[in-house]
């Protein structure tokens, strides 16, 4: 067991941390609500879209970087760094006078966006072993769950009653708080490193990254995909991971050093926190119109009913964690994390304009306990499947191709949902037209139509809704049958003898 004085350390740092973690979720989520006062107040609707993904990519093709250089030169300062770095990028953001000012801010705030979370996560794989990280882990999977929900209510609130710019603002005193924090209570070891950084392989990985954030958000919405632009930014991103991996093989100190993908653990991990993304930031990010139209909900009722999923994802994260830590037994739960996914996203399939508030509720309580087991599990395999001194790069890289899904999936289901919608709209109300593409509807919009047009606009959207649960189920059975290959290595820790540990870890692919 974790000695007293071990535990009584961790829990002074956790607050910091949770803190930490709370900021970087929160400001993926609560932006989303006020998009559409931003364009009233500083215009340029069509930048809209990349007030996101200046964040998403800029924190993106930095999470390897942080968690690499952290490994180098200690947990604490890089974390510090992050903080600082999204502070003033938020601020920036507040003071925003015009749409390219915001963009250019944004992706400020994202740069430190992308320490934040692999910092945190990582710092906390310093100080307790695998086998004792389960009850904290539970501590910090409950928080993100609790961002979840806090994102929508808050920005939509602030919105509401301050102003937009509020919503950055409100950043400083968290951030603050969290900064002094860790200032003061988070003690690691420095480490002094004689090794160069790998500046080429990060670059490299940036352009990779950026052109797949592109080529998805463009794809079949600002251009054809068989379009010159859409067709160069596929060739970049093969040409970019290509020369990736010839750097990195070479590279002194490898931002994401490819050994790590030897071990089958980490490499199964690393794919189903892929397809957790794709699921989680994809399917999910069409919810609120559904919630908004077809179920008559506020901005503030649609993040309400986010709560079912954050309880069961709450419970299941917990009980996890707790079962680990007590027996060292972990390969069930990701299996069961697949099935419980899978069994939620089969159950949203069958929304429609009938579905009560209850049966949602439901529904999104099947999908949370499955998100329980597998947002926690990912991050005790990754972490295990390492080596200490990579347990940075074992974060980031997690957090990383989580990004990197989600990224990808907003865009894929996009498509599937403007699509769909379009598609049925036209066939129940021929030549009715509502501007812009299905994704972009407004609630307020929509129920202002008259009533024949709005109930068709109803069941197009639980239609298209529909079809994104449909496409996103393949994902989920992947990651139950990704779930199965999963190697039960002992976890490091107390109860675990070195020889054994020694004995397990050389566990690789083939």
């Amino acid at each position: 067991m974790q000695r007293t004085g071990a535990r009584r350390e961790v829990l002074i740092v956790l607050p910091g941390l949770l803190l930490a973690i709370m900021l970087a979720m929160l400001d993926q989520l609560i932006v989303s609500t006020a998009l559409p006062h931003i364009v009233g107040t500083l215009h340029g609707v069509n930048h809209l879209s990349w007030v996101v993904t200046a964040y998403v990519l800029a924190s993106t093709i930095t999470t390897p970087l942080y968690g690499k250089l952290g490994d180098m030169y200690g947990r604490k300062r890089l974390l510090v760094l992050a903080i600082v770095i999204f502070l003033a990028g938020s601020a920036l953001s507040g003071l925003a006078g015009s749409m390219d000012q915001l963009i250019i801010f944004r992706a400020i705030q994202g740069l430190g966006a992308g320490g934040l979370m692999v910092g945190a996560i990582a710092t906390l794989g310093d100080l307790v072993s695998p086998r004792e990280r389960g009850t904290y882990m539970g501590y910090m999977m409950a928080t993100m769950m609790v961002a979840m929900v806090a994102g929508p209510l808050v920005g939509g609130y602030i919105t509401d009653s301050l102003s937009w710019r509020w919503i950055f603002y409100i950043n400083m005193p968290v951030g603050g708080a969290a900064l002094l924090y860790l200032a003061f209570t988070l003690h690691v070891p420095r480490k002094k490193v004689e090794h160069k950084i790998d500046y080429l392989g990060s670059a490299v990985l940036a352009v990779a990254a950026t052109a797949v954030v592109l080529l998805t958000t463009w794809g079949g919405s600002q251009y054809g995909w068989g379009s010159p632009e859409i067709i160069g930014l596929a060739a970049a991103t093969v040409v970019a991971v290509v020369a990736f991996i010839m750097i990195e093989r070479r590279a002194a100190e490898p931002v994401l050093p490819l050994h790590v993908f030897r071990n089958l653990n980490f490499s199964l991990s690393s794919a189903m926190s892929f397809l957790v993304g794709l699921v989680l930031f994809g399917a999910m990010t069409f919810l609120p119109l559904y919630q908004q139209t077809v179920q008559h909900l506020s901005a503030t009722g649609s993040g309400l009913m986010l709560i079912p999923l954050m309880l069961g994802s709450m419970v299941t994260t917990i009980a996890a964690g707790q079962v680990t830590s007590r027996t060292g037994r972990y390969k069930i739960f990701p299996i069961l994390g697949g099935a419980g996914m899978s069994a939620g996203m089969l159950l949203l399939t069958q929304v429609n304009v009938t579905t009560s508030l209850v049966v949602s509720g439901l529904f999104f309580a099947v999908l949370g306990l499955g998100m329980g087991f597998l947002m926690y599990m990912t991050t005790i395999l990754v972490q295990n499947s390492v080596e200490p001194k990579d347990m940075g790069v074992a974060s980031s890289s997690r957090t990383f191709f989580q990004q990197i899904g989600g990224s990808i999936g907003v865009s894929l289901f996009g498509v599937i949902f403007a699509r769909r919608l379009s598609e049925d709209l036209s066939a129940r109300v021929p030549g009715v037209h509502l501007g812009g593409s299905g994704g972009q509807f407004n609630p307020v919009t929509v129920n202002t139509l008259p009533e024949t047009i709005k109930h068709a606009v109803f069941y197009s959207i639980a239609h298209a809704i529909d079809g994104v649960f449909i496409w996103a189920v393949p994902a989920t059975v992947a990651i139950f049958v990704l779930a199965w290959f999963v190697r039960e290595v002992p976890l490091r820790g107390a109860a675990t003898p070195p020889a054994t540990e020694q004995a397990a870890a050389p566990e690789l692919v083939g």
